[in-house]
């Protein structure tokens, strides 16, 4: 009896271990629906790092408008800017063990359309790129994660004239460079790339000198990626369609522009508006998304020079692929399609960047970002 029982837990613990060794890495995945009323919000998806297999996003919370989102290096908070008609920036708490997500508050974020959120390197400063009017912002954070007092303010001033419309201030992004000590902002209005100088410690913001860079009438600056060894900054421009490569001096916070490639397939015809850009990991490839191609144009990054080599064009399998994401391993890419409400994951070829696409599109509504958060052991 004794010998069967043995026999019998040691077959359980067997299978047990094996399905431990053959089950992949799990890794939540967060969602933002846009829009406003049921099932606008976030929700929630899981997905394994081993296979690329990503689950049908469950409804987890509704909420005004999320749009870009962002999670906390320590993986406790998510914040989130709620865009037309919310005009205002979230903070939730994230439950470690099953992702679920607490509201804590909200603050208004000072402009019209919040299209941007990022935060500094300490964890400290939530920033804000305020599409409508043109302005950024920068909020302290109090030690629960909720969002505090504002520190920083700037209205981007002027007009830029394109095909002989007068276009106001239109800021796209924010973020810090590598170093902590500066902030670019992209203004898709005016044509500009603005630097300046971070205080780290109150999280005001003072303009550098040179105050900003200028890119070629109707490019249309987006958002910016730095790349690992923070030489290089890449900057995609919505309405040209183009991604910019700078020269990056940490110690002046001086641009130096260098070429433009395009993101889009020789020959297209079609309206197109640039999206996101993402350096991956490695340092080795560049990753755009096209809205209106619909497509993800991978570039290889030269490691002397940061020049920019097109590798591909690859279908997203949907329409308006607004953001995407790499997985923790970066082993993966995971692309949204905002108007055909779907999600895509792409194999990453470690050698070459090539993407392959992995599994059929999962239906996500209207999304517009995505985070992913590692399931807690």
């Amino acid at each position: 009896m004794l010998k069967s029982s043995i026999k019998k837990w040691s077959a359980i613990l067997v299978l047990v271990a094996y399905a431990s060794l053959t089950r992949g890495a799990d890794t939540f995945v967060y969602f933002g629906s846009h829009g406003k009323g049921p099932q606008c919000g976030f929700s929630l998806a899981h997905f394994d790092t081993d296979t690329g297999k990503l689950t049908t996003p469950e409804f987890l919370l509704e909420a005004v408008a999320p749009a870009y989102f962002i999670i906390s290096p320590d993986k406790k908070h998510l914040y989130t800017c709620n865009s037309a008609p919310g005009s205002s920036v979230s903070a939730y708490a994230i439950d470690p063990a099953t992702a679920k997500l607490t509201f804590i508050n909200q603050k208004p974020s000072d402009g019209g359309d919040p299209s941007y959120v990022s935060l500094d390197a300490t964890g400290h400063f939530l920033m804000i790129a305020n599409f409508q009017g043109g302005s950024i912002a920068v909020f302290a954070l109090q030690p629960d994660g909720s969002i505090g007092e504002r520190s920083a303010y700037v209205q981007h001033a002027g007009t830029n004239v394109i095909t002989g419309k007068p276009i106001q201030a239109h800021a796209h992004s924010i973020r810090v460079d590598p170093s902590n000590r500066y902030v670019l902002a992209a203004d898709l209005g005016l044509d500009k790339l603005f630097v300046y100088q971070l205080d780290p410690k109150t999280g005001a913001l003072q303009p550098n000198d040179p105050p900003s860079d200028s890119v070629p009438t109707g490019s249309g600056p987006r958002h910016t990626a730095f790349h690992p060894n923070g030489r290089y900054v890449y900057l995609i421009n919505q309405m040209g369609n183009t991604i910019i490569r700078f020269g990056w001096d940490a110690k002046t916070g001086r641009l130096t522009q260098y070429e433009s490639v395009s993101t889009l397939p020789e020959g297209f015809k079609g309206k197109d508006d640039a999206s996101e850009i993402l350096v991956h990991p490695s340092g080795k490839f560049i990753y755009a998304t096209n809205r209106g191609n619909n497509s993800v144009a991978v570039f290889s990054v030269d490691a002397d020079s940061g020049r920019l080599t097109l590798l591909q064009h690859i279908s997203t399998q949907g329409k308006t692929p607004r953001n995407c994401e790499f997985d923790p391993t970066g082993r993966w890419l995971l692309v949204s399609n905002q108007d055909s409400s779907n999600a895509v994951v792409f194999s990453i070829d470690a050698n070459t960047g090539r993407l392959t696409q992995v599994g059929e599109p999962v239906k996500v509504l209207t999304p517009f970002c995505e985070r992913f958060l590692p399931v807690a052991q």
